[in-house]
Formats: C-alpha cells, sequence, structure tokens
C-alpha cells in the first residue's frame, strides 16, 4: 500500500491552462496533463492506494469553488484537502463547511497567497482549523517560480509550532525546499509532519536519512508533488534510501492513514 500525501489536480476544464502557465512560471514541466482521470491513471500504474489533493486558492474568489469541487471528487482513492484564501472574509463558516464536506485538511501556499506563516494575523485561522481536527499542510522553503524573501522558512515555521502545540501541521519539501540544513536546526525532533515530495531525490541521500533518523519516521510522509513529478520515481527514491521495510512501511502509508484517521 502506498499513500502519496502531495499530489495536484485541476478541473478537466482548467487543467491543460492551469499546468501550462504553471509549469511556465517555474520551468518544470509537468509529468501529468493536471487532469484527474490522468491523475488515477498514474496510480495504476505506479501500485498508488491513495493520493492527497492539495488545493490552493490563489485568489479569495476561487475559495468556495475549489472546496465544492474537493468535496464532489472525493471517494476512497482521492483523498482532497480544502483551501482557505488568508484574504477570504467568510473563512470561519468555509472551514466548518469544509469540515461538513468531510475533507481531512486544507493547504496554504504563502508564496501564491502572499502572507508569512507566523503572521499572527492567520493565528485564528489556524486556532479554528485545529480545533475542527483539520490537517494544515504548509508548501515550505523555496518555490521555484518565486524570488526571495521566501515566506514559510524552518524558522518562521519553528516560531508557529511554539504557539500551537498538538496541531497537525504538515511541511512539505522535507520541511522547506532547499532550506535542509535549516530544518535539522529548527524543525527536526519537534511535533510536524514532513512530506518528502520533491525533495527526496534532490536533496543529498545521507542528509535524507539523517533527518527521517533524527526527526522519528513516524512524522514522514511519503508524497511526489505529482504531477510535476513522476509518482514512480518519487517511490524509487524512497526506497534507494534503504530505510528497511519497518521504516518504508511507516512512510508510505501507516503515518498517513493515522494522521488522517482513515
Amino acid at each position: 500500500m502506498i499513500i502519496d500525501f502531495h499530489t495536484h489536480c485541476f478541473p478537466d476544464e482548467i487543467a491543460m491552462k492551469a499546468v501550462a502557465s504553471l509549469s511556465e512560471k517555474a520551468d518544470i514541466p509537468a509529468m501529468l496533463n493536471g487532469t484527474l482521470s490522468d491523475l488515477k491513471r498514474s496510480m495504476e500504474a505506479n501500485r498508488i492506494t491513495g493520493s492527497v489533493l492539495l488545493n490552493i486558492a490563489t485568489k479569495p474568489s476561487q475559495t468556495t469553488k475549489i472546496n465544492d469541487w474537493a468535496g464532489r471528487i472525493q471517494n476512497g482513492s482521492v483523498i482532497p484537502f480544502g483551501s482557505i484564501h488568508p484574504f477570504y472574509e467568510d473563512w470561519k463558516n468555509e472551514l466548518k463547511r469544509i469540515k461538513t464536506l468531510g475533507l481531512r485538511g486544507i493547504k496554504f501556499h504563502p508564496e501564491y497567497q502572499e502572507f508569512y506563516v507566523d503572521d499572527e494575523a492567520m493565528f485564528p485561522i489556524y486556532e479554528l482549523a485545529f480545533e475542527l481536527g483539520l490537517v494544515i499542510v504548509f508548501h515550505a522553503g523555496e518555490d521555484i517560480g518565486f524570488d526571495p524573501p521566501y515566506h514559510c522558512t524552518p524558522e518562521r515555521l519553528g516560531t508557529l509550532l511554539k504557539r500551537f502545540k498538538g496541531g497537525k501541521i504538515v511541511a512539505a519539501h522535507m520541511g522547506g525546499y532547499k532550506y535542509w540544513d535549516e530544518v535539522e536546526k529548527h524543525l527536526v525532533g519537534k511535533d510536524i509532519y514532513f512530506d518528502t515530495s520533491f525533495a527526496v531525490g534532490i536533496m543529498d541521500n545521507e542528509q535524507a536519512k539523517r533527518i527521517i533518523c533524527n526527526h522519528g519516521y513516524s512524522r514522514v510522509l511519503f508524497g511526489s508533488d505529482s504531477p510535476w513529478e513522476d509518482q514512480g520515481r518519487s517511490v524509487q527514491c524512497i526506497k534507494n534510501l534503504c530505510l528497511g521495510p519497518e521504516i518504508e512501511e511507516a512512510i508510505f502509508y501507516k503515518n498517513a492513514v493515522e494522521l488522517l484517521g482513515l
């Protein structure tokens, strides 16, 4: 069993345009066409049991539409997260609606949504999300399509953890893309999950193994960042670390099952 905790796709009518635009901005070719059907094809080809879809409202006006779509497409193998834009005025009711829709979490992308992760103006949103039992995933570290300063560094996430003890927080890209030395300094051993998307296979394997060992493998989640990375290649990158069956099983699915309450 494998659960990919970090994937993206879009409604059919906008998938081609969205993927083309994002690929151009980050100068990264897409492995899939961005549709749900193509993701399911990839899952079947690579023996992926479930995929968490991390939706992002890049404008306040997109918030409800994205959550409506996420609610419609969820099934046993597709686990969509909702999204809240930080400047969406009715965020309280929308967070409650996300919970009612059966969505298990929300994704924030501080670069696209233009906020700093430790901005106290965000704290009421986080607090209610945690009260509702929702998982919060943050894009962390650099984003290839943006210039510094970056809005979600390991140090800023460390500040957040001091304020929200016990909240279910996932920092994508092994805690912060290309900030892995800072991840070891500020986040390793703390109460936060890392996903392996667009990190393991790019970062040094010895550092990846060290972070997993020192952080605790029970708080590491397999992720690919599909369609920007191939799911099968991402699986092989984890296997190349030679972590052993127990740790691989935890990373590939057991930790996600526990975190999501599947």
